[in-house]
């Protein structure tokens, strides 16, 4: 291989090894995600154009922006950063090895004098048995020591923690497991979604943007569907779906509660509660009493029907309101005498007299209405979620190793001083310098005391 060729893969590794790599990945990725959560992802063509115009729906799906995370630019970004990552770890890991499994037992004078916890001391006595006297020190205060000699100095070295220096390496191990299992869930899963009414049940769903049905080996069924409000208003307060599965003719679900967030599983796929809406028109249940009668006739009728009263007269319903301008269900009728014209009463469920006071020859009684829902369903399969949950595992414990643990090492350097013992006492962390600055203040201490004694 030439010298030339040899440059450009040196520049290549470079490249893939640069902080300012990391930091454009980061700042990309970052971007992108927010470009994923401003544009709700995954919507039909029919309810983009609801808020883009033509032109720009069309420039944002060349973009591949309404599934973002699964366009070739992001995951390239994903791709870019995790070479990144495998890259700065290889370059680094070989000095952080030979740290933890080479260590340096016999520093220099001039590596000595570079660390800022130290202490020196002179003692009376032979330097084998203060070498002794410092062993015992070690191995009671911090480790024990390993002893070597060097141009007639006796060094000694104790360590503890080391192999807290690869837990930054856990960490990147745990981001690449977690983009693994995305990629994962990407190839092997889907999302998608089915509509099931109160009382029906499926055994199929719609893959986004799909246009023939999934089918899946049980059916699920919606036994009912609730839906509470804030006040009187059409704000949806909480909705709630009861569903049971059903697999080979036998129910091995029943009746399983669902709401946002608390979804239910079965054989790989996960059933979110996502959306909701009316299957059909209201039925309204009417009181028609006659004035200055005590007989009363109930009708239950949907939208359109028309019910015959006693007399002859008949009345219908035009439209229903569950909410109308806060005054909560209303209902607009049209009565048909049959003899006049018809005319219109408008009547509230919270307001049962309102009809009263109109002083007509009927009084119309708004007592209930029954609604039947659909349930909307977000259907999801994501083989790969286990491996994103290892890899978040992994990434909580590299980051308690790599923040709150600390590799620290201790040398003692022993050498005659005209007749006496020169004691160096030297000190060095990895991490949270400050903290074992507190750390070495009270060891030396100790050390001087284990000094002073004869």
């Amino acid at each position: 291989m030439g010298a030339k060729q040899r440059g450009v893969l040196v520049r290549i590794w470079d490249f893939f090894c640069s902080l300012k790599l990391t930091i454009f990945s980061l700042i990309s990725l970052a971007a992108t995600s927010i470009i994923g959560t401003v544009i709700q992802q995954n919507l039909s063509r029919q309810e983009y154009l609801r808020v883009f115009s033509e032109k720009t729906y069309n420039l944002l799906d060349q973009l591949q922006c309404f599934d973002m995370y699964h366009s070739w630019w992001f995951i390239g970004l994903l791709v870019l950063f995790c070479l990144n990552l495998i890259c700065c770890s290889i370059k680094r890991f070989p000095r952080v090895w030979k740290v933890v499994h080479n260590p340096l037992l016999t520093p220099s004078q001039q590596v000595l004098k570079t660390f800022s916890n130290a202490d020196e001391q002179v003692v009376k006595g032979d330097i084998a048995s203060v070498t002794a006297r410092m062993k015992g020190f070690l191995t009671q205060e911090f480790s024990t020591p390993q002893e070597n000699e060097k141009a007639g100095e006796v060094f000694l070295y104790s360590d503890k923690l080391k192999y807290s220096r690869f837990g930054v390496y856990i960490t990147h191990l745990s981001i690449l497991i977690i983009f693994l299992g995305a990629i994962i869930g990407n190839i092997y899963g889907f999302k998608g979604f089915v509509n099931i009414p109160e009382g029906g049940s499926i055994d199929r769903i719609w893959l986004r943007n799909g246009q023939i049905p999934l089918p899946i080996d049980f059916s699920v069924r919606c036994e009912e569907f609730s839906v509470s409000y804030y006040g009187n208003t059409q704000r949806p307060k909480e909705y709630r779906s009861v569903l049971t599965v059903i697999d080979k003719g036998e129910v091995v679900i029943d009746r399983r509660p669902i709401i946002v967030n608390d979804p239910l599983s079965y054989k790989g796929l996960t059933f979110y509660q996502s959306s909701f809406g009316p299957a059909g028109d209201e039925v309204v249940s009417i009181k028609v009493k006659v004035r200055g009668e005590d007989k009363v006739d109930a009708f239950s009728l949907g939208k359109g029907d028309t019910a015959e009263l006693a007399n002859g007269d008949k009345i219908k319903i035009e439209d229903f309101a569950a909410s109308f301008r806060n005054f909560g269900p209303a209902a607009r009728l049209q009565v048909l005498p049959k003899d006049g014209q018809p005319r219109t009463v408008t009547v509230f469920k919270n307001f049962p007299q309102f009809d009263d006071e109109r002083q007509g020859a009927y009084i119309f009684t708004l007592v209930d209405f029954d609604q039947l829902y659909y349930t909307g369903l977000q259907v999801t399969k994501d083989p790969g979620v286990w491996v994103v949950w290892l890899g978040c595992t992994l990434m909580i414990l590299g980051c308690l190793v790599a923040f709150f643990l600390s590799h620290r090492r201790i040398w003692i350097v022993l050498s005659n001083q005209n007749g006496k013992v020169g004691v160096r006492l030297v000190g060095s962390a990895h991490r949270n310098q400050p903290g074992f600055e507190l750390y070495f203040d009270e060891l030396k201490n100790k050390f001087r005391d284990a000094l002073a004694q004869d």
